[in-house]
Order: structure tokens, then C-alpha cells, then sequence
């Protein structure tokens, strides 16, 4: 899969684009089926499938405007793990564009003719029902239609996806991360919820503490999730390693802001050594919800809080075998 920041620096390309157009925050199952429908478009057309996504989501942006960032939606992915699952989903390229002053303020008709077809070339785009375009969202299905027969590329609309009878959105993703309700995000996403990322160096206080740990930052200062969850980590060796992880600002420690992901493996690789984890790509499964953060008195408090969390993960998947 090619991913461009903002458009590509030639011309489009002379057969055109497939395009489909969204944040696709969580690539949940609703997001799934569409990709899978412009897949189909495009090979019948022999057009590559292209995703237009926005960087930052233009809730983060219309909030920080407004002066009210926390007006925005938490955010279910990381950018890394959204393009992983559009890739994974076989889509051939993605144009991450910066939505910012300029971008937004563009009409309709702007929208349609420098970024869909000069810009990309579109042959064929595919919208969600709820669908807005253009400044102020005054762009239609009806008027995007209408653009497409003048300009010579077709338009079509997926209503939307149900699981169980719930709306599958990454509104309903979001609301389920928020509960905890690790089993119902899953069944949204089509996958466990995870998180992926390179290990880095964090002051290693879970080592003097007696709880080395993985970690892995989030990159958005309002995470779907958080709190204290049993986790399955991948990226370290053959098979998965059971763990326990704290996914939130770390209260006891600095409470600064800085959203981590902090991972404990209960069954750390013996080959491993202290060192050699940072620097790997891992991925890590959010499996059940124990508790939200907890602010402890002191370093002691603390380390007895992770000591209980190790325990109750033990149990928890003893439970499961």
C-alpha cells in the first residue's frame, strides 16, 4: 500500500482513482464492508482503491477553534493503526491530508474540482449515508451526484452496517472503550482491540519497581480507552505473551498529560534481556477491562496496586483455559 501525506506530486494518475473518502477512525466493520465494496469497484474497473483520511480529524480541529478540544471525540486509533488496517483490508493507496484553515473553508464545488478531480483523478467514489462536504458541511449526496455526471466520475452510497441491530459506527467503538466493554468493541471492530507501536525508553520505573515494562505511546491526548486492562502482546517472539497494561496519564507518577501504554508481560522472554525490546514494533490486545486508573499515596501503594493487577490478570486467564 502507498501512503502520501497531503497529494501526490505528478498529475493523476491517467486511468483514474477509486476513492472512498472518511477519518475511518477504528476501520470497524461498517468501514470493512465499504472498503470491501470499493475493492470490487475498482477491480471491475481495474482502478487502484484509494482511501482519502484526514490528519487531524476535523472534530480535533473545528474543538481546538472553538477553544474546546475536549468538545472533540476520543480517538479509537493511532494513525500507525489505522493504515495497518486499511492495508490490511487490501487498499492500494491512501492520501493523509492535513485538515486545516484552508482546507476547510473550501465550497463545495472547490472541494469537487481541486481535490477530487484534479487532485486525485476520481473515477468512482463511494460515501457513507451520512456523508458532508465543502465549508460549513453544505455539500450533498445529491449535489456530489449531481458533480460526478458533469465531471465524468460515478458516485454511489453505502447505508449503514448493523451488527445485532446496533449501528456499527466509531461512535458506538468509542462508546464501548469508554465502558470497558472489551467484548462489544471486538464485536464492532471484527478483532480485538489493539494498539501497536515501537517500544521506547520510558524513566524505568517499573523495573526499580519490580514490573519491567513495554512502552508504547498513544499520540493523542484522549485515548477510547483507559485504565487497567489483561492484554495479549505480539512482536516479541513466536507466540503471544500474556500481560497486564495501564493505559492512561500514569496519576501517581506525573499525570502530565502524556498518554502511554504501559505493558507488563507475566511470562517475559527469557532471550529478551533488559534492552533489547526497545526499538521493536509490538502490538498489543486489549482483552478485559480490570480497573480505571487509580491515583496512589505513595511509590509503595503503587507497587502493591500492580502487584494485585498481576495477580487478577493471572487469574483471569487461568479462567480462560
Amino acid at each position: 500500500m502507498r501512503i502520501h501525506r497531503g497529494w501526490p506530486s505528478g498529475p493523476p494518475t491517467s486511468s483514474g482513482r477509486a476513492l472512498t473518502i472518511g477519518n475511518f477512525d477504528g476501520v470497524h466493520r461498517g468501514h470493512q464492508a465499504m472498503l470491501a465494496l470499493l475493492k470490487n469497484e475498482a477491480r471491475h474497473r481495474d482502478l487502484p482503491a484509494c482511501v482519502l483520511t484526514f490528519e487531524p480529524h476535523p472534530r480535533d480541529f473545528f474543538a481546538r477553534r472553538a477553544g474546546q478540544p475536549d468538545a472533540a471525540p476520543a480517538r479509537i486509533a493511532t494513525l500507525r493503526d489505522k493504515l495497518g488496517e486499511l492495508s490490511r483490508c487490501g487498499i492500494d493507496e491512501v492520501f493523509v491530508v492535513r485538515f486545516d484553515e484552508r482546507f476547510a473553508a473550501q465550497p463545495p464545488e472547490d472541494f469537487v474540482r481541486d481535490v477530487l478531480v484534479a487532485g486525485l483523478g476520481a473515477r468512482y467514489v463511494l460515501v457513507g449515508d451520512d456523508f458532508r462536504y465543502g465549508a460549513r458541511r453544505a455539500g450533498t449526496y445529491d449535489m456530489l451526484d449531481a458533480a460526478g455526471a458533469q465531471r465524468g466520475f460515478d458516485v454511489a452510497r453505502m447505508m449503514s452496517y448493523e451488527v445485532h441491530g446496533l449501528r456499527v459506527s466509531s461512535s458506538a467503538v468509542r462508546e464501548a472503550l469508554s465502558r470497558g466493554d472489551l467484548t462489544q468493541a471486538a464485536a464492532l471492530l471484527g478483532r480485538p482491540y489493539a494498539i501497536s507501536g515501537r517500544v521506547v525508553r520510558g524513566r524505568q520505573l517499573g523495573r526499580e519497581l519490580g514490573f519491567r515494562t513495554l512502552n508504547l505511546q498513544f499520540g493523542h491526548p484522549r485515548p477510547a480507552a483507559h485504565g487497567i486492562f489483561v492484554v495479549r502482546v505480539t512482536g516479541l517472539g513466536p507466540r503471544p505473551l500474556p500481560g497486564v497494561a495501564s493505559l492512561g496519564v500514569r496519576p501517581t507518577i506525573e499525570d502530565a498529560g502524556r498518554v502511554l501504554l504501559e505493558t507488563h508481560c507475566l511470562q517475559w522472554p527469557e532471550d529478551l534481556g533488559l534492552e533489547s525490546a526497545y526499538g521493536r514494533c509490538v502490538r498489543v490486545e486489549l482483552l478485559h477491562k480490570l480497573h480505571d486508573e487509580r491515583r496512589y499515596a505513595s511509590l509503595e501503594a503503587l507497587q502493591a496496586g500492580i502487584a494485585q493487577d498481576r495477580d487478577d490478570a493471572l487469574a483471569w486467564w487461568a479462567r480462560q483455559v
